[in-house]
């Protein structure tokens, strides 16, 4: 008759719930496949399929009891770094909607805007635009399969184990959160300086001219201006757009050597 013992089912669950939960994690917070319209039982489905086609192949997991003090903590610790891995890819999403709301805001377009359920929240229009133009760069770098082969090799740069991770992860990663103004203002600069001519052209006219009504004749100038120049700016901002996401990409392996203190 065959016998298991408690230590082995405690090595079968560990060997499937700590993958999992950092997959989760990931899973949740990546921009594609973490968006609200993606069912919360495909999400789910999801990380329990790439658990199982990963567990194989992982290191050994710590030999602890799940339900206890130090499996919990490890739990958290797993879920807590696949958030972390989710959130920088995430960051490039948020900077390129960063410069689509400075560019509206400058076009005039600032009012226009619509209820997102992905933020539940008012977001304007062109920085919705944004948003979806970075999705597509996004898909069309295959960002989904190699954000699934860092996820693969996060278990051999950084194993599950008792450590706790260290604190200059973290810093690191709020860091990082710093490209959202600094990136998304480079992206939306080439839009905002037409903007910024075509209004002190506009000032030169209401000068020349003050008869002019210059709320009649100013907002369509900069709007079919602001719409010309996110026309003209589209290559250069797809290039900068795939720039971001090889940094984000970067920024994982990193993110995870300051995790693990080295």
């Amino acid at each position: 008759m065959i016998q298991i013992t408690t230590a082995q089912w405690y090595a079968w669950i560990n060997a499937f719930a700590f993958p999992f939960l950092r997959i989760l994690g990931l899973i949740v917070a990546e921009p594609i496949l973490g968006n609200r319209a993606v069912p919360i039982s495909a999400k789910v489905g999801l990380a329990i399929f790439v658990t199982m086609l990963l567990t194989p192949t992982l290191p050994a997991m710590p030999g602890v009891q799940p339900a206890s003090a130090v499996g919990v903590v490890i739990a958290v610790q797993q879920l807590l770094i696949g958030l972390a891995m989710g959130f920088a890819i995430r960051i490039v999403l948020t900077a390129a909607e960063m410069a689509g709301h400075l560019s509206g805001l400058q076009m005039g377009l600032g009012f226009a805007v619509f209820f997102d359920p992905q933020t539940s929240a008012q977001t304007a229009v062109v920085g919705q635009f944004f948003g979806l133009f970075a999705i597509l760069v996004f898909l069309s770098l295959n960002g989904h399969f190699l954000v699934l082969s860092a996820l693969a090799e996060s278990f051999r740069a950084l194993p599950v184990a008792q450590e706790l991770v260290r604190s200059l992860g973290w810093r690191n990663l709020v860091a990082f959160a710093g490209v959202i103004f600094s990136v998304g203002l480079l992206i939306a600069l080439p839009i905002v300086a037409t903007l910024l001519i075509a209004n002190i052209a506009v000032g030169i006219m209401s000068r020349a001219a003050p008869q002019l009504n210059i709320f009649a004749v100013g907002f369509p100038i900069t709007l079919a201006a602001g719409l010309l120049a996110l026309y003209l700016a589209a290559p250069s901002t797809g290039a900068a757009l795939t720039r971001l996401f090889e940094q984000g990409l970067i920024a994982i392996p990193r993110l995870l050597e300051s995790f693990a203190g080295r």
